[in-house]
């Protein structure tokens, strides 16, 4: 199936479609990621920037007016107490632009999720 030309092909691309201030956070999202999980696979999924490691890992994009991160459930419901102050659904938290972006939590979340990951994948 042919690739929406308005859908970036690459994490690059998509960083490349906002203002330099929020390419700044993306691009931070992103290394902080890294850091974490340097073996972890890159791609766009679902039209957002997407980390894999025996399955889809992490995601993230940019909105309006907020970053949201999108670390499956069990990511959210580890960290409840500490996402207690951010907009929350079943997979998916809201940061928002007027508010410093946590990148610890995210660097924290993505550990939790890393490990489930790796766990998933020794099964």
């Amino acid at each position: 199936m042919p690739r929406n030309p308005a859908q970036p092909a690459t994490i690059d691309d998509y960083i490349a479609l906002y203002p330099p201030e929020i390419q700044q956070i993306l691009a931070a999202i992103r290394a902080t990621i890294r850091e974490v999980v340097p073996e972890a696979g890159e791609k766009i999924g679902y039209g957002i920037p997407t980390f894999t490691l025996n399955g889809n890992l992490v995601h993230f994009g940019a909105f309006k007016d907020h970053i949201s991160f999108f670390p499956a459930p069990s990511g959210i419901e580890q960290f409840r107490t500490e996402l207690a102050g951010y907009k929350l659904s079943k997979g998916t938290i809201q940061f928002p632009l007027d508010q410093p972006i946590p990148y610890d939590l995210i660097r924290r979340i993505t550990q939790f999720r890393r490990e489930e990951n790796l766990a998933k994948g020794k099964k």
